[in-house]
């Protein structure tokens, strides 16, 4: 099964002023995040962020909030806890009434009546980066199984403070049945083809600087 774009959203956990430089390779996975961030972009895939107790580890770096719809500050590791599922997942918009002054648009002759709205289709393949990998990026991809969404991990774009963390939640996550990738893999998968109208400016977000 391949990403498509089409049917994903990015969410980048945590990556906050007073944690990163704690953090084991730090530097690697920030720059893969505004990888990330920046394709997505884009090719117009919702991007959202996630602050742990931000008062005490600072806000969202801004070259990655820059790009996100909306930053969720939590308290809980696990994102779901405060509502993250709320974002990713909208309840269905109930159907707006006519009003009863102006009557109701369905006593018009049918060739006068307008069709409703077709609903925007969910994006069901979530793609998260962040850290810590190991408690609360793992806590959240694992409430986000349980509601049996897609789950895709950008394995070099997340860290911990040690590289063991970082590898057993890996292994943790996989055997729960998210899926690993690289930055590289998720790029090239959203862009599905050379043709793309936006490969050449993708393209530029992998090349060596």
């Amino acid at each position: 099964m391949l990403l498509d774009a089409d049917d994903a959203q990015l969410v980048l956990m945590d990556y906050q002023t007073r944690l990163m430089p704690a953090l084991f390779e730090s530097a690697a996975a920030l720059a893969n995040a505004q990888r990330l961030a920046q394709a997505a972009t884009l090719l117009r895939i919702p991007v959202w962020g996630t602050e742990q107790s931000p008062a005490k580890l600072g806000p969202m770096l801004p070259e990655l909030r820059t790009h996100c719809a909306r930053v969720l500050a939590k308290e809980h590791f696990n994102a779901v806890a405060d509502g993250l599922m709320d974002w990713l997942q909208p309840p269905e918009r109930a159907p707006r009434q006519g009003n009863p002054m102006a009557g109701n648009a369905r006593s018009l002759p049918k060739h006068l009546q307008k069709p409703a709205p077709a609903p925007e289709p969910t994006r069901t393949s979530l793609v998260l980066a962040g850290c810590e990998t190991h408690v609360c990026l793992m806590q959240t991809a694992l409430a986000l199984l349980q509601e049996e969404a897609e789950v895709w991990i950008v394995t070099d774009a997340c860290t911990s403070r040690s590289e063991r963390n970082r590898d057993a939640a890996f292994d943790r996550l996989a055997g729960e049945g998210a899926t690993l990738v690289t930055t590289e893999m998720v790029l090239f998968e959203w862009l599905g083809s050379a043709e793309h109208p936006q490969f050449k400016p993708v393209l530029e977000l992998i090349r060596p600087q």
